[in-house]
């Protein structure tokens, strides 16, 4: 998606057409955009859309709310919700998003105004005054037009929802695959000098596990880019048991700089032509490469801008692993964890899940029946998935009062 900002003359003509591209600016904020794919009922649209329309009780606002607010840079969508409301995952309700908008978010860039409208027992923001329609142009700047147009990517300059390093490593890091996945995958055969710790600009080299299939330069002899993983380790349902999937251990990135290929052999031209493996360069080195370890395609780069909300359907899922070294036991804020609930479960990027922490189970020595019960589960914090596979998601864990473990619950947060 990419933005164009011209700017005007200054006739009369110029500044009427200034004030209605403003106004028609203001005024698609409050439009919507594509629609989510799990089902939902009619009743929950149908009061969702309401609650869009109206906005949120006064009593959910936080304390402090400002009635304007200039955006800042370094400021992130999560912040602004907690600046706002008491439960910052009601952020669509109070910015006027309806079912459509929750996955194609209004964004908010950093200069912008938002003004909020306390009227009729409700609270919502604006990007316009209160009182003012929003068909209702005067008062707005005039917008310039010149010859030259200036092109930028929308999600380079809006807000990001949470802040940008505790969540880009892990949209690369994380895969969850098939059981054979990996081993259909281009493997390291060697590295330089047989050497065991790996670093950065240092060369790898790799061979194809698909006959007929050598690795190869791009279109015109560009580099490919690579990811490098390690054994598949399965994600077992804490409930079931049952496996929903395979999570590759990440290592690091390195570029193809020159394909598999063949050279005669020295001494003897009658034998066949030797094998030679593909060339790669070390980019990124997370933890220690050997041969043996597998190499993916880098994807796309990801630009995800989503909003923070409660899900829409109802959600019972537990945390089956935490992401990170195999001695961790709790995950604490800022920490990643994978739950049993994915894509095909309704799971979407941005919604926000209350933990609860497992009750135990004891013996009640206060009976002389000796009954085991268990205690209730406690609410512990705030998590929000920001990567959804097939049957798996990825949250990361906003705040706990004590640590996650495996086993956990996540729920639908409370209004």
């Amino acid at each position: 998606m990419r933005r164009d900002r011209y700017d005007a003359g200054a006739s009369a003509p110029g500044k009427r057409r200034g004030r209605l591209l403003a106004a028609l600016l203001a005024a698609a904020a409050l439009l919507p955009a594509a629609a989510q794919h799990h089902p939902i009922t009619a009743d929950q649209r149908d009061t969702a859309q309401l609650v869009a329309q109206r906005g949120v009780p006064l009593d959910q606002l936080a304390p402090n709310a400002p009635d304007v607010y200039v955006v800042r840079r370094g400021d992130t969508l999560w912040a602004i919700s907690g600046l706002y409301l008491r439960q910052p995952w009601r952020w669509p309700e109070l910015w006027g998003m309806n079912l459509q908008t929750i996955r194609n978010p209004h964004l908010i860039y950093p200069g912008q105004t938002l003004y909020l409208d306390r009227t009729g027992g409700y609270a919502r923001l604006r990007t316009t005054p209160p009182g003012t329609p929003l068909d209702d142009t005067a008062g707005l700047p005039t917008v310039r037009l010149s010859p030259r147009t200036r092109t930028g990517n929308l999600p380079g300059t809006a807000l990001p929802t949470l802040p940008p390093h505790l969540i880009e490593p892990f949209l690369a890091e994380p895969l969850v695959v098939a059981e054979d996945t990996l081993r259909a995958a281009p493997r390291v055969v060697a590295t330089t000098d047989d050497r065991v710790l790996v670093a950065r600009g240092d060369r790898l080299y790799a061979r194809s596990a698909t006959p007929g299939q050598p690795l190869a330069l791009g279109d015109g002899g560009q580099p490919r880019q690579y990811r490098i993983f390690r054994s598949a380790v399965p994600l077992k349902d804490p409930v079931t048991e049952e496996i929903l999937g395979y999570e590759a251990q990440y290592l690091g990135r390195a570029e193809l700089v020159r394909g598999e290929g063949t050279e005669a052999a020295p001494r003897n031209p009658d034998s066949p032509p030797e094998l030679v493996p593909a060339t790669l360069d070390v980019v990124s080195v997370k933890e220690e490469i050997r041969a043996g370890d597998r190499l993916l395609p880098e994807p796309p780069r990801e630009y995800n801008s989503y909003t923070p909300h409660a899900p829409q359907q109802t959600v019972d899922a537990r945390v089956v692993s935490l992401y990170g070294s195999n001695a961790v036991t709790f995950a604490t804020q800022n920490q990643i964890v994978a739950i049993n609930r994915g894509a095909r479960d309704g799971i979407a990027a941005g919604e926000v899940l209350s933990l609860l922490s497992e009750g135990a189970r004891i013996v009640d020595k206060t009976d002389d029946s000796r009954d085991t019960i268990k205690l209730p589960s406690e609410p512990n914090g705030l998590a929000m998935v920001f990567r959804t596979f097939d049957r798996v998601s990825y949250a990361l864990v906003l705040d706990a009062r004590t640590g996650v473990k495996v086993g956990d619950r996540l729920v639908n947060p409370t209004r």
